[in-house]
């Protein structure tokens, strides 16, 4: 049976390539669009089995949203992320949200088209060196930092001072300096430096 597949790409190049590589007796392009608003109508109207979803997609809402809200459609096509950003916050945001599947812009047309084989069938598909981190990742657990301390993180990584930080977040120096000392401690460092570098190397920023 052939595979019916929406590509969502913000790059018409990118679409145009992937439809060329794709369409045969297997997979089947019935649509694509750049945006995942149009997305979600295009799988309303379209009903595909598969829908390929880039992580970025420019303006309006991304990968992980357009995700989020094509798995609540009844009925809901299987989600394959392919994409060139692998960084294990995003990928796991991507499964979190319900997508089957991660595969990275440098895999092989048939490892692609394998993976729309599987992802229809229900099946997980990861790319090979995504799925071997993630497999570390969970034998040397990530720090769990709260969500507050999570933002306080992603404005440090931004440069950010510590009056910038506390004016943004409305609270106090005196706050995001005891936030700064729970950072520190649970990633095991002693500056603002080497914080933003570790959470980076984590996939936490």
């Amino acid at each position: 049976m052939t595979i019916s597949v929406l590509l969502v790409d913000d790059h018409p190049v990118v679409r145009s390539g992937l439809r060329a590589v794709l369409d045969g007796e297997t997979v089947r392009v019935v649509g694509e669009t750049g945006t995942g608003e149009d997305a979600v109508k295009l799988a309303t109207e379209l009903r595909p089995d598969v829908v390929l979803c880039d992580l970025r997609l420019g303006d309006g809402i991304d990968g992980i949203e357009t995700t989020a809200r094509l798995r609540n459609l009844d009925p809901a096509p299987a989600v394959l992320m392919l994409t060139t950003f692998d960084r294990d916050v995003e990928v796991l945001g991507a499964i979190e949200a319900g997508a089957t599947g991660y595969l990275l812009k440098d895999s092989t047309p048939d490892e692609i088209v394998a993976g729309i084989v599987r992802a229809a069938a229900g099946g997980m598909v990861l790319s090979p060196g995504v799925s071997a981190r993630l497999i570390e990742g969970m034998r040397s657990p990530r720090p769990r930092l709260t969500e507050r301390e999570t933002e306080v993180l992603q404005h440090l990584a931004a440069g950010e001072s510590n009056r910038e930080i506390a004016q943004n977040l409305f609270v106090s120096e005196a706050t995001v300096k005891s936030h700064l000392v729970h950072i520190f401690t649970k990633l095991d460092v002693d500056n603002r430096a080497r914080a933003v570098h570790v959470a980076r190397e984590l996939g936490l920023v």
